[in-house]
Parts: structure tokens; sequence; C-alpha cells
């Protein structure tokens, strides 16, 4: 798994959403880095790290578990804080069912311990359509996605993934991989355990991802959560509202 570390202090892992990279969260990042050694991943099918052909919560958490059985050999610590976005949350909340002993705290971004309906073929038929041999710039990329019914601030982010080789373009993300992949993504094992120490969710005031009909899964699976929600926000609420977002997970890490 590729990743970067900036800072220095105790261990924070920020973990990114389905079709993000390790720069999703580099603005919490450089908020956190003046008093924690910051770990920002690329997950698997994601950015610079391995491309697998299938993934899922249980195998993610054992890859996240090495990574931070490494990392506390490697600088000293005994344990890790947890911060995730969407599926970078699940990744997070499995890790700390499975290994409560290595997490010290856990944030968990607009995403709740359940499993969802598909949301995303729309997506995965813009990115597959991509002419990727014929388009010359970005702006014929994004003209591409906008006609494939993607709106701009979603275009915008997955175009991210999008890069320039010396033959066109390609995608950084492992489209098959995730495809093959997504029945996992949206889904939610059974865990027979609860997470018992401190662990916040934040939620965005607009989005349907965390809603009232989650609190009990929450609750029974995290019972020490606290939950905060940020008015004005969709799913993208670390990015919509960044200085608040990042305000409200450094004040809990530092509690």
């Amino acid at each position: 798994m590729h990743y970067t570390i900036s800072g220095q202090g105790p261990i924070v892992i920020l973990i990114h959403g389905l079709f993000g990279d390790l720069d999703n969260l580099k603005a919490l990042g450089k908020e956190l880095e003046t008093t924690f050694t910051v770990v920002r991943v690329d997950v698997p099918n994601h950015g610079t790290s391995p491309r697998i052909s299938q993934m899922n919560y249980l195998t993610l958490a054992d890859d996240m578990t090495k990574l931070i059985t490494d990392l506390c050999g490697q600088y000293g610590n005994q344990k890790v804080t947890l911060v995730g976005h969407s599926m970078g949350g699940k990744i997070a909340m499995a890790t700390a069912l499975q290994h409560p002993d290595l997490v010290n705290k856990l944030v968990v971004a607009d995403i709740a311990p359940v499993s969802y309906h598909s949301r995303h073929d729309n997506v995965f038929a813009a990115l597959e359509s991509m002419p990727l041999e014929k388009i010359n710039d970005r702006r014929q990329a994004l003209t591409h996605m906008q006609n494939a019914g993607i709106d701009d601030g979603t275009a915008q982010f997955l175009l991210k993934s999008l890069t320039r080789t010396s033959n066109g373009f390609e995608w950084k993300l492992n489209l098959q991989g995730l495809k093959n992949s997504y029945p996992d993504i949206i889904a939610w094992p059974n865990f027979d355990s609860a997470y018992q120490g401190p662990c916040l969710f934040i939620r965005g005031g607009d989005s349907d991802y965390v809603t009232a009909a989650h609190r009990d899964a929450i609750m029974s699976q995290f019972p020490q959560v606290t939950a905060k929600t940020i008015a004005g926000t969709g799913h993208w609420l670390h990015a919509q509202k960044a200085s608040i977002f990042n305000r409200i997970v450094k004040n809990f890490i530092l509690e």
C-alpha cells in the first residue's frame, strides 16, 4: 500500500474514499502534521497502490493492520488514530473492529457500518467509456463526463485520477478491479465484536449516507460514539467546508 508521511508525534492515518487518492485528505493532513505524524494512504486500486482483482473490507483491514504494525514498530507507537471518508471510513471501522488493540481513536466521515444500494453505475459507465486514446486534454475529458450525466463537481473529482502518459491518457484507478469489487465495497461484513474506543462520526447535513435509520447499527458496533453534522454540506463535506471539518477532527483527536 503506497503512502506518504509528514509531521511528527502520535500517528494519524488518513484513508480516502472510492475513486479518490491520498490527496483527498491533504488539507486535513496539513492541519494535523504540526502535532501528529500524518500518514496518507492510497487504497489498493487507487493512486499508485497495487492493482488487485478483488478487494473487500476484511482484506483491506488486514492490509491496514500490517501498515499500522510496521509504522508502530518504526516510530515507537503502540496505537494509531484512523480517519476515513466514505469507503475509507468503512476500512477504518473494519480495522478497529478486527484489531481494537491497535486503534486509539476513530473518525468516520459520512458513512455508516451498513450495506448500501448501488449508486455509482453512471460513474463506472462514464469512466469506462472515456475515449482515452482520442482525447487531447482535460477539457475534452470533462466534456465527456458532463455528456455522460456526471455533475461538474463529481467530474472534476474523478478527473484527478486521469493522468497523461507518452501514449495519451490513462486512469490511475484500476477500474476493472473496482467494478469487480463494487458489491463488496457497498456491503458490510458481520462482526462479532464492538469497538469500545472513542469514535467520532461526522456527517454532511445534506447527505443521505448517514441517517437516523443507521443509528442502531452505529451504536451497536461503536457504543462510545459521538456525532457531528456539518450543515450545508453533502457527501464531500471534507472539501466543501474544509476548515470546519479539519477543526472538528483535530479537536477530537486532541481531546
